[in-house]
Parts: C-alpha cells; sequence; structure tokens
C-alpha cells in the first residue's frame, strides 16, 4: 500500500440505528468492501455503525450506490476527507458492544434523543452570541492542536470520562445555548443527547463534526472559527484547517502540530 498510487477516497459516516443481528451485517459488509477494495476501520454494534475507510476514487460512485441499498443508511452524510493522503492499509470491520464506548449504563438514556444540529454558518452565529458556551468533546491530544476559538476544554484521554465531567464544567449554565462540536459528529451527537439526559435544554452540535464544517465553510465562502489542524484517527494523523500552529513539540517546545506515532 505504501507504494500504491492508485487514487483512494478517504471517508467517514455514523448511523445510530438499531442492527437487530451485528455479526450477519458485519460479515455481509465486509464482504461487499472487500471487493470494492475498501480499506479503513468499521465499528459494528447493536446501537448502529461507526466507519472510517478508504475507497478507490474510481469505485467510489458503486460504493455509495451500494451503500445506499441498506435502508438505514440511504442518504446518509458522507464525510470525505479534508486533507487527503494514505489513510489506511487493511480493511478490519470490527463488532463492538457500542460504536462509542460511553460508559453509560442507565437504561433511560437514548442516544437517539439528540440536540440540535448546525450547519457552518449557524455554527458561528452561535459562537459570536454572548449567551453560548462551546464545549469540544474531544481528547486533550486533539484540542492541542487545533479548536474553536473559544471553546472549553474538557481535559481527558477518552469520552467515557469527558461525558460526566461535561455535564458536571456545565452546571450554572443551564440557561445558556451549549454547542458542542468533535471530528466527524458521532461523539458530540451522543454528548448532546447525554447533556439532555442531564437536564440541560439549550443543546446544539455541529453537523458533520469539524470535518463536514470545513467544507461546508468553503462551500460557503465564510470564515472558520476552527484553528489549527483537525487530529483524525487514521494514518495522517491530522487534517490542516487553517495555517495556524497553535501547539507546541513536547520535546523541543518550538511551535509544531505534527502527531507522531511512536510504535
Amino acid at each position: 500500500m505504501l507504494a500504491d498510487s492508485t487514487p483512494r477516497t478517504t471517508v467517514s459516516f455514523y448511523k445510530y440505528h438499531q442492527i437487530e443481528n451485528p455479526q450477519g451485517f458485519r460479515d455481509g459488509l465486509f464482504a461487499r468492501w472487500n471487493e470494492l477494495s475498501v480499506l479503513g476501520r468499521t465499528y459494528i454494534a447493536s446501537e448502529g455503525i461507526n466507519a472510517q475507510i478508504s475507497v478507490p476514487t474510481e469505485n467510489f460512485e458503486t460504493f455509495v450506490e451500494d451503500l445506499f441499498t441498506i435502508d438505514f443508511l440511504n442518504g446518509i452524510r458522507l464525510n470525505t476527507a479534508v486533507d487527503e493522503g494514505k489513510s489506511f492499509y487493511a480493511l478490519k470491520v470490527k463488532l463492538r458492544n457500542k460504536i462509542v464506548a460511553d460508559g453509560i449504563e442507565d437504561p433511560k438514556f437514548d442516544p437517539s434523543n439528540t440536540g440540535k444540529y448546525l450547519n457552518a454558518e449557524e455554527w458561528n452565529n452561535q459562537l459570536s452570541d454572548p449567551n453560548t458556551v462551546v464545549v469540544d468533546m474531544r481528547n486533550h491530544y486533539e484540542y492541542e492542536v487545533g479548536h474553536f476559538k473559544g471553546a472549553i476544554e474538557i481535559p481527558s484521554d477518552t469520552f467515557r470520562e469527558q461525558l460526566p465531567m461535561a455535564a458536571d464544567m456545565m452546571k450554572g449554565n443551564e440557561e445558556k445555548n451549549i454547542i458542542m462540536y468533535c471530528t466527524g459528529g458521532i461523539r458530540c451527537e451522543k454528548a448532546s443527547a447525554y447533556m439532555l439526559h442531564q437536564g440541560f435544554k439549550n443543546v446544539f452540535h455541529v453537523e458533520g463534526g469539524i470535518i463536514n464544517y470545513a467544507h461546508q465553510a468553503d462551500e460557503a465562502g465564510i470564515e472558520k472559527k476552527f484553528i489549527g489542524k483537525n487530529f483524525v484517527f487514521d494514518n495522517r494523523l491530522g487534517e490542516r484547517i487553517t495555517a495556524d500552529i497553535i501547539a507546541n513539540c513536547h520535546q523541543c517546545g518550538k511551535p509544531a502540530d505534527t502527531h507522531t506515532n511512536c510504535l
């Protein structure tokens, strides 16, 4: 794959949906995608699907047509990469208890009862509202290299740790607009549902995460309020949204926002 020059399109998508037979769904999906030379990492659970994959560009239209034959995925939003590159080197479709590990055990929690979507223009307008609190629902090393102006960091290593921390940190802001974001939308969507479950009323999240926000901002010709680089969980380890370098090297202290997989 390192030497392969085949043009590829990196795409991600997710959907919270009850899947009755996750194993059968997983096996069928793997077989279909393997025929199309899809690479990447996908999690299947009874609560839905979370996919981050790379498709040969010449097969992309066929891939989309096939994907849309699955009823609950028909017409789903596909987040294509902001910065293309070699993202994946194998196809892995795995079963999980949840597509996002959240640590929530409350049977009354409904992940489908989410906050309201905001597109890029609406998001920018909310950011300028003094009655708004913006919350970053990503890990600390993601926040470090890029985030929205004025965003509050929930300092943790895992999403399951962040959820109760976010609810605790937002106490006293019950009357404000709480707007949340993450990389591609899957974490902030569940986080918005959790905040509603905790009694907060005015909860919003950016549609499709930072990836979709960047595309929408470019298409609309509006200012990007996200500064720096968007960390992504593949071999690229980041997509540049703006030229700003807001982090520093942990070894020498100079400006740097390039993550390296030391392994």
